[in-house]
């Protein structure tokens, strides 16, 4: 960067004279800048917190042969540009030494202050996890990072500037880390900035991201846009001329500048709508930036006199805007000789809050009303239920899944019945707007009124949808929820709850299991002794009689060993795994939830002689006696005898197959039949085995053997129906 005023910077800052400048950007050319927004005393600490991480890196040097102190000196350029305040630039000169030096966070705040060590100790990654894969590694520094985000949002602003400048200097590394690096950009860090508002940021980081991970699919856009704009210079200063005639004739005062979308934008866009780069049509935009936003609209009636808008392609981000905050009118237009435009309208303030985005709100005083307050507030909002997403979540690995699934909102806008507007992503159901409500509704719905008309669970809202929910304090969430939900807060409230509910079913099974054990073994009704307990816990290092019931339930424990083990009784460590099947059968009622699950390949229901196998982390599954499956080795060892109870409740899910002649009516008559015989039909499979007959295989819900067998009994009556047998 050439600089005037390098001579008398470098006399002020003498410790950098003696460097060969170059085209380098010196700490020198950083603090003038920050002269121009900070006082003196402020650049002077900025100063000093260069001199003591060139110390720290002092040896280090980048995969490029450049040494380290470039990289925090560049982070903090970005952080200039940005005008963040001079602590936020402290850190980012700062931002590596705890990772890759010997400082310690508590040195920092002794030279720096706690403000700044916090910063740069929620920037750093985790470096002492040990028997832990990469991807556990990356995933719970991540969550390491974004739970300091919470508390301080510069942290994901530094983040986000040092790896735009990574991403500036990708270069340097091999092939597969570019593209790995990238990929990584393209997943987190570039729709972190969008969530923030950073779009300037966010571009250049997805447009870096496309050009090291498809260097010659970028090369070739590029090449397409210059030849584009190149042969379309005329038309588009007409079109600029045109705008700026009709505005002034209008007496509107606007500023009107030409934009070239995003190479990564256009490729997007090609891969999403399958078309070639010829076919797209707005490839040439033009902003226009008001003084009001009353001009705004007035702006919007002028353009759509000038040129003929294209339907359906106007959006209205001033009065609803995005969910980061962004504010704008979209337009486009069919200018001269066909040629399509795409205008923005908006703001001098909605502009730069387009390009800074929540980092905007450092450059108004305390007090100073601007669009920024309204970014903060949906921030710290999304910031919250970052916070409580990660409170829910059962591992990292699930919590950077779910910050992922939040960070891609293709928005709709739908109506509480009380007309409040909620945001949701584009493909929620009803399910993700009972959440987004509140949680209570979406633990408690049932259906939805959508505009006055009734509709299940799974059902997909669109913009302008009125919905009202329908709860019952009886329901609770169930786990093919998570096989249509969308949303990161409905998926984590959902698991949770699930989680909880298992593991207190757990906890009644393990209960019985052990109570029945003790029985077996003492020949009597028997309680353990406190004593007795505590020797187990510490023996397998549980912290509760809770959790001890859990991992029986589970099937991580076995009943006759933990029995034995209260009781002193001599068990090989080699032995763990043996489970006694010995005794009375363990009685199935139908009503264990979770912990009980019944065998998809023979589909066991009352009346049907029953085995169950525990599965580790699952608890029971229950099979028919003469199940293949049983005959594996692995299920063995884990068998426990089991009977059904002598009251059982709920329904039960049973396999039929059905030859029939191939004739018009016949699926009909066999629903109508199974539905008169209070059956409820879950799913139905049908082929055709030759010109003649044709095969159906029903799955259905029964209340036991006796109810299958009528059910059988019927359809087997029918005229249409050749051949029917249990699956």
């Amino acid at each position: 960067m050439a600089n005037p005023d390098r001579d008398q910077s470098t006399s002020r800052y003498p410790e950098y004279a003696n460097d060969d400048p170059g085209d380098r950007y010196l700490i020198s050319d950083l603090c003038i800048e920050l002269e121009e927004y900070l006082d003196t005393t402020q650049v002077a600490e900025v100063y000093r917190a260069y001199l003591f991480g060139a110390q720290a890196h002092e040896g280090q040097k980048r995969v490029s042969g450049e040494p380290y102190i470039y990289h925090p000196i560049a982070v903090a350029r970005i952080m200039c540009t940005m005008r963040m305040d001079y602590k936020s630039i402290i850190a980012a000169l700062l931002h590596d030494v705890i990772e890759d030096t010997p400082t310690l966070k508590e040195q920092l705040a002794e030279d720096f202050g706690e403000e700044v060590a916090e910063l740069v100790d929620g920037v750093s990654k985790l470096t002492h996890l040990d028997n832990v894969s990469k991807a556990e590694q990356q995933a719970e520094s991540f969550r390491k990072m974004m739970l300091a985000m919470v508390k301080d949002i510069r942290v994901i602003i530094i983040k986000l500037a040092d790896r735009l400048h990574n991403m500036r200097t990708l270069g340097a590394m091999r092939p597969e880390k570019r593209r790995r690096i990238s990929q990584e950009t393209m997943d987190i860090y570039a729709p972190i900035a969008n969530r923030l508002g950073i779009y300037s940021m966010r571009h250049e980081l997805l447009d870096l991201a496309l050009k090291n991970a498809y260097p010659m699919r970028y090369r070739a856009l590029k090449k397409a846009c210059k030849q584009v704009v190149g042969h379309r210079k005329e038309i588009f200063s007409t079109i600029e001329s045109a705008i700026r005639e009709r505005l002034k004739a209008a007496g509107i005062q606007a500023r009107v500048k030409h934009r070239r979308k995003n190479i990564h934008s256009i490729y997007r866009k090609m891969k999403e709508k399958k078309v070639s780069f010829r076919q797209l049509s707005d490839v040439y935009g033009v902003r226009i930036l008001c003084q009001s936003v009353d001009d705004c609209y007035r702006v919007l009636g002028v353009m759509h006199n000038l040129y003929k808008p294209i339907p359906g392609k106007f959006k209205d981000y001033l009065a609803i805007p995005k969910a980061n905050g962004y504010q704008s009118l979209h337009t486009s237009l069919y200018g001269p000789h066909g040629v399509p435009i795409e205008v923005q309208i908006r703001t001098r303030e909605m502009e730069h809050f387009a390009n800074s985005g929540i980092a905007a709100h450092w450059l108004y005083k305390e007090g100073e009303e601007s669009s920024t307050e309204t970014a903060q507030t949906r921030a710290l909002e999304w910031l919250k239920g970052l916070l409580e997403m990660q409170q829910r979540a059962g591992s990292s690995l699930e919590f950077l899944e779910n910050v992922k699934v939040d960070l891609f909102p293709d928005e709709i806008y739908v109506f509480t019945p009380n007309g409040d507007i909620k945001k949701l992503p584009r493909g929620s159901t009803v399910v993700d707007f009972a959440y987004a409500v509140h949680t209570d509704i979406g633990n408690t719905c049932v259906a939805a009124r959508i505009d006055r008309r009734m509709s299940p669970l799974g059902t997909q809202l669109h913009n302008g949808q009125m919905i009202e929910i329908i709860t019952s304090e009886q329901s609770r969430p169930h786990p093919s929820w998570l096989n249509y939900v969308i949303t990161a807060k409905a998926r984590t409230h959902i698991r949770h709850f699930l989680k909880s509910l298992q593991q207190t079913e757990a906890e009644a099974l393990g209960q019985r299991l052990l109570q029945q054990a003790m029985n077996q073994l003492m020949g009597k009704e028997y309680e353990p002794l406190p004593d007795q307990i505590d020797r187990v816990l510490q023996q397998y290092g549980l912290e509760s009689y809770q959790q001890l019931l859990s991992e029986i339930g589970l099937g991580n424990r076995n009943a006759g060993l933990v029995v034995k083990a209260m009781l002193n009784d001599p068990v090989d460590d080699e032995d763990q795994t043996e489970f006694d099947a010995s005794g009375k059968p363990l009685p199935i009622k139908g009503t264990e939830g979770l912990v009980v699950s019944y065998a998809k390949c023979c589909r066991p229901v009352p009346g049907d002689h029953i085995v169950a196998h525990f599965s580790s982390g699952r608890g029971l599954v229950v099979h028919r006696a003469n199940c293949k499956n049983l005959d594996d080795p692995q299920h063995e060892y884990r068998k426990q005898d089991v009977q059904w109870a002598d009251h059982i409740e709920g329904e039960f899910l049973a396999a039929i197959r059905v030859e029939v002649n191939n004739q018009r009516g016949a699926l009909a008559r066999m629903a109508s039949t199974i539905a008169n015989m209070s059956a409820n039909i879950e799913q139905v499979n049908q082929s055709e085995k030759d010109g003649l007959i044709s095969v159906t295989e029903f799955i259905i819900t029964v209340r036991d053997r006796t109810h299958l067998a009528r059910i059988m009994k019927k359809l087997r009556a029918l005229p249409v129906v050749n051949r029917i047998h249990r699956i």
